[in-house]
């Protein structure tokens, strides 16, 4: 039975459970395999969801073995032991394990949710842009460069989105065609995520982000979307009050542990 703590009342449980499902999906790596009710990603890309466990289910095998197997897989693959810890997580006391063992606490992020049929474009604010379609591998290598991601990263973020289970859509905000933005989303029966919504460090404050999320949400409902959801760090001021402007709330928090979180 999945846990019910650090969830907001104003959603139904069932639609949090699928829209956690759904973000799993969308983050999901060709590198990972199942451990005994775990989900373990090793794949060497920024995105902490793509390398790190998920316990999504209790298994039959003691806590402690899971950890120390799923531990040598990722370090097989040359990346150190995170355990991704939501509401969701089973065993329910895994998050308590993991602190008397060592692991930190680090990254709190907030997953935020829109009902659609509420949501209001804002106007538009930024003369002289365009948002248009990008190639997934093109956005890949876009937002990575924006990022200052080295090649390796770029070139995972390209590989995940490319063998993604779930469609993605990619798209790029121009001004005088130069790339000031962009983002992307994934789409899943009634349920849109917004992904790698980012600004050039120097073009922000100019209102870019929202008009790349209204497009995004936009697009989205178009295509039959009926509930929109993100992931957001939650010390991430600047990022958060966009998505708040844009009626976005608070749904859920989830977290991750390691050992050493700045090595993570």
């Amino acid at each position: 039975m999945r846990m019910r703590t650090e969830v907001s009342p104003a959603f139904h449980d069932d639609l949090l459970s699928r829209i956690e499902d759904a973000g799993l999906n969308a983050s999901a790596p060709p590198q990972q395999r199942w451990l005994d009710g775990w989900l373990l990603r090793f794949s060497p890309g920024k995105a902490k969801r793509a390398r790190c466990v998920n316990a999504v289910a209790p298994g039959r095998l003691p806590a402690r073995e899971k950890l120390a197997l799923a531990e040598a897989v990722l370090a097989q693959a040359g990346l150190p032991l995170i355990v991704r810890i939501t509401p969701f997580t089973l065993p329910s006391g895994l998050d308590d394990l993991l602190g008397s063992l060592g692991l930190e606490r680090f990254d709190d992020t907030r997953v935020m949710v829109l009902d659609l049929d509420r949501f209001a474009p804002p106007a538009a604010d930024s003369a002289g842009t365009t948002v248009q379609p990008l190639g997934l591998e093109a956005f890949a290598q876009l937002v990575g460069t924006m990022r200052g991601s080295p090649l390796s990263q770029r070139q995972a973020h390209a590989e995940r989105l490319a063998n993604a289970p779930v469609p993605f859509s990619a798209f790029e905000l121009k001004r005088d065609g130069v790339s000031l933005a962009c983002g992307q989303f994934a789409m899943e029966a009634d349920l849109v995520g917004l992904y790698d919504v980012f600004t050039a460090p120097e073009a922000r404050g100019q209102g870019l982000a929202t008009q790349v999320c209204a497009h995004l949400l936009a697009a989205a409902a178009a295509r039959g979307a009926r509930h929109a959801y993100l992931q957001v760090e939650g010390d991430n001021a600047p990022a958060r009050a966009v998505y708040h402007r844009l009626g976005f709330r608070d749904a859920y928090r989830y977290h991750y542990r390691a050992r050493d979180p700045a090595a993570a």
